[in-house]
């Protein structure tokens, strides 16, 4: 009878290692996936602080440098672009990243760029530094002031011109002759957004007016598949939404950070139009950016989808179907 009991302990002690090496295993394969999505948006934040550290770098050595380049009047040029050189490869190599439209980005002279703002604008730090690499133009941005109480982002917002902005200084950024980036949705967009690309301006003129006042053309500007990039979590919606409408910063978690293809699609300049009203010129433009989503989005986004895009036999078999 002893050696029944013992057995049947022994057995169970077994049974029970068994049962929590099933259990650890398992949870160990269902949480990994879950948390390299939330894991991999700092892949975003390690990039923003690496151009910080490169730009503090060059500030700090910048009479050391200045001497080796001597010819360039411009401080923040070489830094500006080794940044923009590792902002580059990252985008090519994660995210395959392609401009098409870049002609209609004048060479010279004034321009507004408004676009969609996704969950992270990385579309517009890509964008940036394609330009500064091949175009030798910087793009202005406008940035939410909640940015610029985040450690490093004074030395980045002061070399690559990110501020948050009025009426009246991005009229003057665009009559001395400068690109400027403004998102009418800005971090609302940004944070409620969805895989619908559904623009959310709620009646937003002021870069209409902008435009006006400075008499500069409006380049329309979209990235597929940016929101299949980064996601919201998608759930408790409406208690993020008030308490944003509360602390007026981002408070809607997101994951991603997956790498998918990235095309950002710049649209026919929009011409001054002294007949237009803000309303008038507000409506023409988020016209046109929604002809861009539906003309080169798929919608609703799918992930796997805009995954799959990054591959060039997918991506002639979609083009010969469209034909």
């Amino acid at each position: 009878m002893e050696f029944l009991e013992n057995l049947f302990k022994n057995l169970q002690s077994l049974l029970s290692s068994y049962i929590d090496l099933d259990y650890s295993l398992w949870l160990y394969r269902f949480l990994t996936p879950l948390i390299v999505t939330f894991l991999l948006p700092l892949v975003f934040v390690a990039l923003i602080y690496i151009s910080f550290l490169v730009l503090f770098m060059y500030k700090l050595h910048r009479q050391v440098i200045m001497r080796a380049v001597q010819t360039d009047r411009n401080f923040w040029r070489v830094g500006r672009k080794i940044v923009a050189a590792i902002w580059d490869a990252h985008a090519r190599i994660y995210h395959g990243y392609d401009v098409i439209g870049l002609e209609n980005i004048p060479q010279e002279g004034p321009a507004l760029i408004v676009y969609y703002h996704g969950a992270i604008p990385i579309d517009m730090y890509y964008l940036n530094s394609r330009m500064l690499l091949q175009r030798e133009r910087l793009i202005y941005t406008i940035g939410d002031r909640f940015l610029f109480k985040l450690p490093g982002w004074g030395t980045i917002s002061e070399a690559f011109h990110v501020s948050p902005g009025t009426v009246q200084s991005c009229v003057s950024i665009l009559k001395d002759g400068n690109l400027l980036a403004i998102s009418p949705g800005g971090v609302y967009e940004a944070q409620f957004g969805d895989h619908y690309y559904e623009l959310l301006w709620r009646n937003r003129v002021g870069f209409a007016k902008v435009a006006l006042e400075a008499k500069a053309p409006i380049i329309p500007c979209f990235t597929q598949n940016l929101r299949e990039g980064f996601r919201q979590v998608g759930i408790f919606r409406t208690f993020f939404m008030r308490l944003y409408n509360k602390v007026r910063i981002p408070v809607y978690p997101i994951y991603g950070g997956f790498p998918v293809k990235f095309r950002t699609y710049l649209g026919k300049p929009i011409e001054y139009d002294e007949s237009l009203t803000p309303q008038d010129l507000q409506v023409k433009v988020a016209t046109a950016i929604e002809e861009l989503i539906n003309q080169h989005q798929r919608l609703p986004g799918s992930i796997l989808m805009a995954l799959l895009d990054r591959l060039p036999s997918f991506r002639r078999r979609l083009k010969k179907k469209d034909e």
